[in-house]
């Protein structure tokens, strides 16, 4: 396993971002102004982009694991390795999730806590309903960890 910071041509990995968000506009506003990670396992399994939002605080805007590589320990492994990464930078990485169980019960594996919620979010940003295992986004939960 080996994972990368990719410094260009960041949109060739859009089929994989558009799985953790699906509006192309919405992944505009951060993919070239953050940090992109890829992690390859025999190919390319996960990505993620991390952004700063000051200089205490960065944000995991998107991860996106490809369906088949999904449960196996890639995103997780991910988040570990950018979380080492930012840790003498920043001293707490923030995400934004839409509200369905497995979700917020992964970040919290890898060391995330409830944060605060951002109400409507997913309803006043996105052009279409968003939903994720039959569930319906509507609010954005963020998630904090110490780094």
């Amino acid at each position: 396993m080996r994972i990368e910071k990719i410094t260009n041509n960041k949109k060739q990995y859009l089929d994989l971002l558009l799985l953790a968000d699906e509006q192309e506009d919405m992944i505009d506003r951060y993919l070239e102004s953050g940090d992109m990670f890829a992690l390859y396992d025999d190919g390319l399994k996960t990505v993620c982009v991390v952004v700063a939002i000051d200089k205490e605080i960065c944000e995991l805007k998107n991860i996106a694991t490809y369906k088949q590589y999904q449960g196996k320990g890639y995103a997780k492994a991910l988040v570990k390795f950018v979380s080492g990464y930012y840790k003498n930078n920043y001293k707490t990485m923030l995400v934004g999730t839409g509200e369905t169980p497995a979700t917020v019960l992964f970040y919290e594996s890898c060391g995330f806590e409830k944060s605060h919620v951002v109400r409507n979010f997913f309803t006043d940003n996105y052009n279409h309903p968003i939903f994720e295992n039959g569930i319906q986004l509507i609010d954005m939960i963020y998630l904090k960890k110490k780094l």
